[in-house]
């Protein structure tokens, strides 16, 4: 066994991130994500012939 593997399962990633109330540090990438999937919807609406250009 490694000394990782010792180490109790307790100990929570990011807990201090949580606490502290800060924002999502990526709120750009996030519109964008949003951004690109309405456009894959319109796309899809196109192909299908739900939208008329």
């Amino acid at each position: 066994m490694t000394a990782q593997a010792k180490k109790p399962a307790n100990q929570k990633v990011g807990a201090e991130v949580a606490q502290s109330g800060a924002k999502a540090p990526f709120p750009f990438r996030t519109a964008i994500s949003i951004f690109l999937l309405a456009g894959n919807f319109l796309i899809a609406g196109i192909y299908f012939h739900l939208v008329n250009p």
